[in-house]
Protein backbone atom coordinates (compact mmCIF):
# COMPACT_ATOMS: atom_id res chain seq x y z
CA UNK A 1 0.00 0.00 0.00
CA UNK A 2 1.01 3.60 -0.81
CA UNK A 3 -0.08 7.06 -0.09
CA UNK A 4 0.66 9.68 -2.55
CA UNK A 5 0.34 13.85 -1.75
CA UNK A 6 0.29 15.64 -4.92
CA UNK A 7 0.44 19.73 -5.19
CA UNK A 8 -1.97 20.53 -7.93
CA UNK A 9 -1.20 24.32 -6.78
CA UNK A 10 0.93 26.71 -5.61
CA UNK A 11 4.81 27.64 -5.76
CA UNK A 12 5.69 23.68 -5.85
CA UNK A 13 3.03 22.38 -8.65
CA UNK A 14 3.66 19.01 -9.65
CA UNK A 15 5.99 17.57 -6.81
CA UNK A 16 5.13 14.69 -5.23
CA UNK A 17 5.49 13.03 -1.84
CA UNK A 18 4.82 9.36 -1.47
CA UNK A 19 4.42 7.36 1.57
CA UNK A 20 5.12 3.24 1.68
CA UNK A 21 5.69 3.18 5.46
CA UNK A 22 4.33 5.10 8.49
CA UNK A 23 5.14 8.62 8.95
CA UNK A 24 4.41 11.93 9.45
CA UNK A 25 4.54 15.16 7.00
CA UNK A 26 4.78 18.71 8.41
CA UNK A 27 3.71 21.51 6.77
CA UNK A 28 4.02 25.39 6.84
CA UNK A 29 6.57 28.57 6.89
CA UNK A 30 8.97 26.96 9.30
CA UNK A 31 12.24 25.38 8.15
CA UNK A 32 11.52 22.40 9.85
CA UNK A 33 8.41 21.37 7.71
CA UNK A 34 8.36 18.89 4.92
CA UNK A 35 6.02 21.34 2.80
CA UNK A 36 8.17 24.37 3.08
CA UNK A 37 5.98 27.53 2.24
CA UNK A 38 7.97 30.59 3.27
CA UNK A 39 6.47 33.17 1.10
CA UNK A 40 2.66 32.13 1.60
CA UNK A 41 1.49 34.30 4.41
CA UNK A 42 -1.88 32.29 4.92
CA UNK A 43 0.40 29.44 6.39
CA UNK A 44 1.36 29.46 10.20
CA UNK A 45 4.97 28.59 10.86
CA UNK A 46 3.41 24.74 12.01
CA UNK A 47 -0.05 24.54 9.99
CA UNK A 48 -0.79 21.25 10.01
CA UNK A 49 0.87 18.12 10.70
CA UNK A 50 -0.28 14.59 8.60
CA UNK A 51 0.54 11.05 9.95
CA UNK A 52 0.21 8.24 7.37
CA UNK A 53 0.04 4.76 7.58
CA UNK A 54 -1.02 3.36 4.46
CA UNK A 55 -3.53 2.58 3.67
CA UNK A 56 -4.99 5.59 6.40
CA UNK A 57 -3.65 9.13 6.43
CA UNK A 58 -4.99 11.98 9.04
CA UNK A 59 -3.95 15.10 9.05
CA UNK A 60 -4.44 17.76 12.38
CA UNK A 61 -4.50 21.18 12.01
CA UNK A 62 -2.06 22.66 14.73
CA UNK A 63 -3.94 25.59 16.02
CA UNK A 64 -2.94 27.49 12.39
CA UNK A 65 -4.09 31.39 12.05
CA UNK A 66 -6.20 31.13 8.95
CA UNK A 67 -7.44 27.35 9.44
CA UNK A 68 -7.06 24.02 6.83
CA UNK A 69 -9.16 23.06 4.89
CA UNK A 70 -10.44 19.59 2.97
CA UNK A 71 -12.26 19.31 -0.18
CA UNK A 72 -13.84 23.34 0.74
CA UNK A 73 -14.23 22.65 4.56
CA UNK A 74 -12.54 23.84 8.06
CA UNK A 75 -11.31 21.14 9.34
CA UNK A 76 -9.53 20.79 13.17
CA UNK A 77 -8.50 16.99 12.16
CA UNK A 78 -9.93 14.24 9.44
CA UNK A 79 -9.02 10.99 8.34
CA UNK A 80 -8.04 11.56 4.65
CA UNK A 81 -9.54 9.46 1.79
CA UNK A 82 -8.34 9.15 -2.04
CA UNK A 83 -9.02 11.63 -3.83
CA UNK A 84 -9.62 14.35 -1.08
CA UNK A 85 -8.09 17.91 -1.34
CA UNK A 86 -6.01 19.46 0.77
CA UNK A 87 -5.82 23.52 0.44
CA UNK A 88 -4.73 26.70 2.37
CA UNK A 89 -3.53 29.75 0.19
CA UNK A 90 -1.82 29.07 -2.91
CA UNK A 91 -1.47 25.45 -2.28
CA UNK A 92 -3.24 22.34 -3.15
CA UNK A 93 -2.41 19.00 -2.67
CA UNK A 94 -4.38 15.74 -3.44
CA UNK A 95 -4.26 12.34 -1.78
CA UNK A 96 -4.25 9.37 -3.54
CA UNK A 97 -4.45 6.11 -2.01
CA UNK A 98 -3.46 3.07 -4.23
CA UNK A 99 -1.94 -0.88 -4.03
CA UNK A 100 0.75 -2.02 -6.09
CA UNK A 101 -1.31 -4.37 -7.34
CA UNK A 102 -1.49 -6.21 -11.30
CA UNK A 103 -4.11 -5.14 -13.79
CA UNK A 104 -6.20 -8.71 -12.62
CA UNK A 105 -6.32 -7.39 -9.04
CA UNK A 106 -7.95 -4.43 -9.82
CA UNK A 107 -10.50 -5.94 -12.60
CA UNK A 108 -11.52 -8.29 -9.41
CA UNK A 109 -11.82 -5.41 -6.65
CA UNK A 110 -12.27 -2.42 -8.38
CA UNK A 111 -12.24 -0.40 -5.07
CA UNK A 112 -8.48 -1.24 -4.36
CA UNK A 113 -7.19 2.04 -5.98
CA UNK A 114 -9.63 3.82 -4.44
CA UNK A 115 -11.29 3.56 -0.83
CA UNK A 116 -9.20 0.15 -0.06
CA UNK A 117 -12.19 -1.50 1.89
CA UNK A 118 -11.86 -5.37 2.24
CA UNK A 119 -13.64 -8.04 4.50
CA UNK A 120 -11.88 -8.86 7.54
CA UNK A 121 -12.96 -11.52 10.33
CA UNK A 122 -12.23 -10.85 13.93
CA UNK A 123 -9.76 -14.09 15.02
CA UNK A 124 -11.37 -14.27 18.09
CA UNK A 125 -15.31 -13.93 17.45
CA UNK A 126 -15.79 -14.46 13.84
CA UNK A 127 -17.14 -11.01 13.42
CA UNK A 128 -17.33 -9.67 9.73
CA UNK A 129 -16.76 -6.02 9.02
CA UNK A 130 -15.65 -3.94 5.96
CA UNK A 131 -12.37 -1.89 6.54
CA UNK A 132 -9.54 -0.18 5.48
CA UNK A 133 -7.05 -2.50 5.15
CA UNK A 134 -3.89 -3.80 2.35
CA UNK A 135 -6.04 -5.93 -0.05
CA UNK A 136 -4.01 -9.11 0.91
CA UNK A 137 -4.93 -12.58 1.15
CA UNK A 138 -3.65 -13.33 5.42
CA UNK A 139 -5.02 -10.34 7.85
CA UNK A 140 -5.42 -10.76 11.43
CA UNK A 141 -8.06 -8.67 12.54
CA UNK A 142 -9.19 -8.24 16.33
CA UNK A 143 -12.42 -6.30 16.25
CA UNK A 144 -13.19 -2.97 18.61
CA UNK A 145 -15.53 -4.76 21.08
CA UNK A 146 -12.72 -7.66 21.21
CA UNK A 147 -10.27 -5.40 21.65
CA UNK A 148 -11.59 -3.73 24.58
CA UNK A 149 -12.63 -7.05 26.13
CA UNK A 150 -8.97 -8.15 25.85
CA UNK A 151 -7.54 -5.36 27.66
CA UNK A 152 -9.69 -5.56 30.54
CA UNK A 153 -9.12 -9.69 30.98
CA UNK A 154 -6.34 -10.85 28.97
CA UNK A 155 -6.71 -14.25 27.36
CA UNK A 156 -4.25 -16.71 29.14
CA UNK A 157 -1.16 -17.31 27.38
CA UNK A 158 0.23 -21.25 26.91
CA UNK A 159 2.30 -22.03 29.31
CA UNK A 160 2.19 -19.20 31.93
CA UNK A 161 -0.28 -18.86 34.60
CA UNK A 162 -1.87 -15.79 35.23
CA UNK A 163 -1.79 -14.10 38.28
CA UNK A 164 -2.65 -10.77 38.38
CA UNK A 165 -3.12 -7.65 36.06
CA UNK A 166 0.17 -4.72 36.62
CA UNK A 167 -0.95 -2.57 33.97
CA UNK A 168 -2.69 -0.98 30.96
CA UNK A 169 -0.89 1.24 27.74
CA UNK A 170 -2.22 2.24 24.71
CA UNK A 171 -0.53 -0.84 22.89
CA UNK A 172 -1.99 -3.66 25.08
CA UNK A 173 -1.86 -4.56 29.19
CA UNK A 174 0.69 -6.05 31.17
CA UNK A 175 0.29 -9.08 33.25
CA UNK A 176 1.85 -10.96 35.96
CA UNK A 177 2.71 -14.32 35.34
CA UNK A 178 3.78 -17.86 36.71
CA UNK A 179 6.12 -19.66 34.01
CA UNK A 180 4.55 -22.94 34.40
CA UNK A 181 7.75 -25.52 33.47
CA UNK A 182 9.59 -23.55 36.72
CA UNK A 183 7.29 -21.40 38.64
CA UNK A 184 9.22 -18.44 37.62
CA UNK A 185 7.54 -15.08 38.26
CA UNK A 186 7.23 -13.25 34.58
CA UNK A 187 6.15 -10.05 33.23
CA UNK A 188 3.81 -10.89 30.09
CA UNK A 189 2.62 -8.04 27.77
CA UNK A 190 -0.21 -8.06 25.19
CA UNK A 191 -0.13 -5.73 22.15
CA UNK A 192 -3.51 -6.07 20.16
CA UNK A 193 -3.30 -4.84 16.29
CA UNK A 194 -5.64 -1.76 16.54
CA UNK A 195 -6.08 -2.48 12.71
CA UNK A 196 -5.92 -5.38 10.52
CA UNK A 197 -2.49 -6.73 9.87
CA UNK A 198 -0.82 -8.91 6.92
CA UNK A 199 0.57 -11.71 8.07
CA UNK A 200 4.07 -10.44 6.42
CA UNK A 201 3.93 -7.19 9.07
CA UNK A 202 3.02 -9.44 11.74
CA UNK A 203 6.16 -11.36 11.06
CA UNK A 204 8.29 -8.38 10.57
CA UNK A 205 7.18 -7.16 13.91
CA UNK A 206 8.52 -10.22 15.55
CA UNK A 207 11.61 -10.70 14.03
CA UNK A 208 12.52 -7.18 15.28
CA UNK A 209 11.32 -7.84 18.39
CA UNK A 210 13.67 -10.81 18.46
CA UNK A 211 16.71 -8.68 17.65
CA UNK A 212 16.27 -6.14 20.18
CA UNK A 213 15.83 -9.27 22.50
CA UNK A 214 19.56 -9.34 22.33
CA UNK A 215 19.94 -6.79 24.64
CA UNK A 216 21.46 -8.06 28.11
CA UNK A 217 22.37 -5.29 30.55
CA UNK A 218 21.55 -4.74 34.26
CA UNK A 219 19.49 -2.07 33.66
CA UNK A 220 17.56 -3.34 30.47
CA UNK A 221 14.36 -5.47 31.22
CA UNK A 222 15.61 -9.22 29.96
CA UNK A 223 13.74 -10.66 27.19
CA UNK A 224 12.29 -14.57 27.63
CA UNK A 225 10.52 -15.18 24.42
CA UNK A 226 7.85 -13.92 22.32
CA UNK A 227 4.89 -15.24 20.31
CA UNK A 228 1.53 -14.62 19.44
CA UNK A 229 -2.25 -16.36 20.38
CA UNK A 230 -5.42 -15.66 19.15
CA UNK A 231 -4.48 -12.40 17.20
CA UNK A 232 -2.46 -10.92 19.96
CA UNK A 233 1.49 -10.67 20.08
CA UNK A 234 2.94 -11.35 23.84
CA UNK A 235 6.49 -10.56 24.99
CA UNK A 236 7.41 -12.47 27.88
CA UNK A 237 10.11 -10.44 29.79
CA UNK A 238 11.67 -10.74 33.65
CA UNK A 239 9.28 -9.60 36.32
CA UNK A 240 10.82 -6.32 38.00
CA UNK A 241 9.15 -6.32 41.29
CA UNK A 242 8.27 -2.66 42.58
CA UNK A 243 6.79 0.56 40.22
CA UNK A 244 7.69 2.68 37.22
CA UNK A 245 9.16 6.32 37.64
CA UNK A 246 6.28 7.79 36.76
CA UNK A 247 4.24 6.13 39.82
CA UNK A 248 7.22 6.36 42.40
CA UNK A 249 6.98 10.11 41.34
CA UNK A 250 3.39 10.16 41.57
CA UNK A 251 3.50 9.02 45.09
CA UNK A 252 5.64 11.69 46.42
CA UNK A 253 3.54 14.82 45.14
CA UNK A 254 5.05 14.58 41.27
CA UNK A 255 8.80 14.94 41.72
CA UNK A 256 11.54 12.17 43.49
CA UNK A 257 13.82 13.55 46.08
CA UNK A 258 16.87 14.55 44.19
CA UNK A 259 19.31 11.23 44.92
CA UNK A 260 16.80 9.11 44.12
CA UNK A 261 16.19 10.43 40.61
CA UNK A 262 19.85 10.87 40.28
CA UNK A 263 20.46 7.10 40.56
CA UNK A 264 17.56 6.46 38.04
CA UNK A 265 18.60 8.44 35.56
CA UNK A 266 22.70 7.51 35.74
CA UNK A 267 21.37 4.10 35.87
CA UNK A 268 19.48 4.71 32.76
CA UNK A 269 22.17 6.65 30.60
CA UNK A 270 24.46 3.10 31.47
CA UNK A 271 21.59 1.18 29.89
CA UNK A 272 21.53 3.62 27.02
CA UNK A 273 25.47 3.80 26.43
CA UNK A 274 25.48 0.33 26.21
CA UNK A 275 22.71 -0.31 23.75
CA UNK A 276 23.60 2.73 21.63
CA UNK A 277 27.02 1.44 21.11
CA UNK A 278 25.26 -1.55 19.60
CA UNK A 279 23.40 0.52 16.88
CA UNK A 280 20.05 -0.01 19.15
CA UNK A 281 18.04 3.41 19.84
CA UNK A 282 14.60 3.26 22.19
CA UNK A 283 12.65 5.80 20.89
CA UNK A 284 10.20 6.33 23.99
CA UNK A 285 11.97 7.05 26.91
CA UNK A 286 9.80 8.27 29.97
CA UNK A 287 9.08 7.83 32.88
CA UNK A 288 6.64 5.11 32.67
CA UNK A 289 9.27 2.90 30.90
CA UNK A 290 12.05 2.91 33.79
CA UNK A 291 10.93 0.19 36.08
CA UNK A 292 12.36 0.74 39.38
CA UNK A 293 12.83 -1.95 42.33
CA UNK A 294 14.35 -1.62 45.76
CA UNK A 295 14.49 1.08 48.36
CA UNK A 296 16.34 4.12 48.88
CA UNK A 297 19.60 4.53 48.60
CA UNK A 298 19.75 1.17 46.73
CA UNK A 299 17.68 1.79 43.72
CA UNK A 300 17.92 -0.32 40.45
CA UNK A 301 16.37 1.08 37.14
CA UNK A 302 15.57 -0.93 34.51
CA UNK A 303 15.08 0.59 30.98
CA UNK A 304 12.02 -1.34 29.16
CA UNK A 305 10.21 -1.89 25.89
CA UNK A 306 13.40 -1.29 23.53
CA UNK A 307 12.18 0.06 20.13
CA UNK A 308 9.02 -1.41 20.99
CA UNK A 309 7.27 1.72 20.31
CA UNK A 310 8.98 2.10 16.61
CA UNK A 311 8.08 -1.62 15.59
CA UNK A 312 4.74 -1.48 16.45
CA UNK A 313 4.04 1.63 14.37
CA UNK A 314 6.79 0.81 11.41
CA UNK A 315 4.53 -2.65 11.01
CA UNK A 316 1.84 -0.92 11.24
CA UNK A 317 -0.18 -2.46 13.78
CA UNK A 318 -0.45 0.66 15.78
CA UNK A 319 -2.90 2.20 13.18
CA UNK A 320 -3.01 6.21 13.34
CA UNK A 321 -1.46 7.35 16.78
CA UNK A 322 -2.20 10.49 16.39
CA UNK A 323 -5.82 10.33 16.48
CA UNK A 324 -5.54 9.27 20.10
CA UNK A 325 -4.30 10.92 23.03
CA UNK A 326 -0.36 11.11 22.53
CA UNK A 327 0.40 14.55 23.68
CA UNK A 328 1.93 13.10 26.58
CA UNK A 329 4.35 11.22 24.61
CA UNK A 330 4.69 13.68 22.03
CA UNK A 331 6.36 15.87 24.29
CA UNK A 332 9.31 13.84 25.58
CA UNK A 333 9.91 13.55 21.54
CA UNK A 334 12.99 15.89 20.05
CA UNK A 335 11.75 18.19 16.65
CA UNK A 336 13.70 15.85 14.45
CA UNK A 337 12.19 12.86 15.56
CA UNK A 338 8.53 14.12 14.96
CA UNK A 339 10.07 14.98 11.13
CA UNK A 340 11.71 11.42 10.65
CA UNK A 341 11.18 9.73 13.52
CA UNK A 342 12.21 6.33 11.21
CA UNK A 343 15.88 7.60 11.44
CA UNK A 344 15.87 9.26 14.51
CA UNK A 345 19.83 8.99 15.79
CA UNK A 346 21.41 8.57 19.89
CA UNK A 347 20.66 12.13 20.70
CA UNK A 348 16.44 11.87 20.52
CA UNK A 349 17.06 9.17 22.96
CA UNK A 350 19.74 11.62 25.01
CA UNK A 351 16.46 14.06 24.78
CA UNK A 352 13.70 12.30 25.70
CA UNK A 353 15.99 10.95 28.64
CA UNK A 354 16.63 14.54 29.84
CA UNK A 355 13.09 15.37 29.37
CA UNK A 356 12.35 12.68 31.55
CA UNK A 357 15.02 13.95 34.41
CA UNK A 358 13.49 17.20 34.06
CA UNK A 359 10.14 15.55 34.66
CA UNK A 360 11.34 13.67 37.86
CA UNK A 361 13.32 17.06 39.09
CA UNK A 362 10.89 19.48 39.00
CA UNK A 363 7.07 17.91 38.97
CA UNK A 364 6.72 19.08 35.30
CA UNK A 365 7.78 18.59 31.27
CA UNK A 366 10.55 21.47 30.66
CA UNK A 367 7.75 23.37 27.93
CA UNK A 368 4.90 25.44 28.11
CA UNK A 369 2.41 22.98 26.35
CA UNK A 370 -0.51 26.09 26.25
CA UNK A 371 -3.59 25.73 28.15
CA UNK A 372 -5.07 23.26 26.10
CA UNK A 373 -1.99 20.57 26.28
CA UNK A 374 -3.29 18.76 22.88
CA UNK A 375 -1.03 17.42 20.14
CA UNK A 376 -1.19 21.27 18.49
CA UNK A 377 0.47 23.18 21.57
CA UNK A 378 2.82 20.22 21.90
CA UNK A 379 3.84 20.53 18.41
CA UNK A 380 4.28 24.32 18.24
CA UNK A 381 6.38 24.10 22.02
CA UNK A 382 8.71 21.36 20.80
CA UNK A 383 9.91 23.28 17.62
CA UNK A 384 9.17 27.22 18.77
CA UNK A 385 8.67 26.86 22.52
CA UNK A 386 11.65 28.48 25.22
CA UNK A 387 13.01 25.84 27.51
CA UNK A 388 11.50 26.78 31.00
CA UNK A 389 14.75 26.81 33.50
CA UNK A 390 15.13 23.70 35.50
CA UNK A 391 16.21 25.77 39.05
CA UNK A 392 13.35 27.91 38.15
CA UNK A 393 10.99 25.52 39.23
CA UNK A 394 13.33 23.23 41.26
CA UNK A 395 15.44 25.70 42.53
CA UNK A 396 17.30 22.91 45.10
CA UNK A 397 18.80 21.39 42.10
CA UNK A 398 22.75 22.61 41.90
CA UNK A 399 23.34 24.81 39.20
CA UNK A 400 25.80 22.40 37.44
CA UNK A 401 23.14 19.60 37.61
CA UNK A 402 20.49 21.33 36.25
CA UNK A 403 22.77 22.75 33.05
CA UNK A 404 23.84 19.06 32.23
CA UNK A 405 19.94 18.52 32.11
CA UNK A 406 19.25 21.44 29.89
CA UNK A 407 22.11 20.22 27.80
CA UNK A 408 20.26 17.17 27.07
CA UNK A 409 16.75 19.20 25.60
CA UNK A 410 18.61 21.78 23.25
CA UNK A 411 16.25 21.62 20.27
CA UNK A 412 19.67 21.27 17.76
CA UNK A 413 20.99 17.72 18.54
CA UNK A 414 24.29 18.98 17.28
CA UNK A 415 24.37 20.88 20.60
CA UNK A 416 23.66 18.05 22.92
CA UNK A 417 25.10 15.50 24.51
CA UNK A 418 26.30 13.41 21.69
CA UNK A 419 26.65 10.26 24.02
CA UNK A 420 24.66 8.80 26.48
CA UNK A 421 28.34 7.86 28.50
CA UNK A 422 29.73 11.95 27.97
CA UNK A 423 25.63 12.93 29.60
CA UNK A 424 26.57 9.96 32.27
CA UNK A 425 30.38 10.92 33.02
CA UNK A 426 29.00 14.76 33.40
CA UNK A 427 26.77 13.93 35.70
CA UNK A 428 28.80 11.39 37.90
CA UNK A 429 31.41 14.30 38.13
CA UNK A 430 28.90 17.16 39.24
CA UNK A 431 27.46 14.88 42.05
Amino acid sequence: MRVTLRVLEGPYRGREFTFDHHDTFLIGRSENAHLYLPDDRFFSRHHCLLEIAPPRCFLRDLGSTNGTFVNGQKVAEVFLRNGDRIQGGQTVLEVEVAADATETDLAESPTLAGSVMVTVECVNCGRRERAEASPEENLTFICEECREELKQRPQPVPGYEMVKLLGRGGMGCVMLARDESNGQAVAIKTLLPEVAVADKSLKRFMREIDVAAALDHPNIVRFVKSGTHNGAVYLVTEFVEGSDAAKLADAQGGRLPFRDAIQIISQSLDALAYAHERGYIHRDIKESNILVSGATPNLTAKLTDFGLARSFTATGMSGITMAGDMAGTFAYMPPEQIRDFRNVKPTADIYALGMTAYSLFAGDIALDLGPSGDIAGTVRAIFEGQLIPLRSRAPEIPAQIAEIIERALVRDPAHRWQTAKAMRTALAHAV
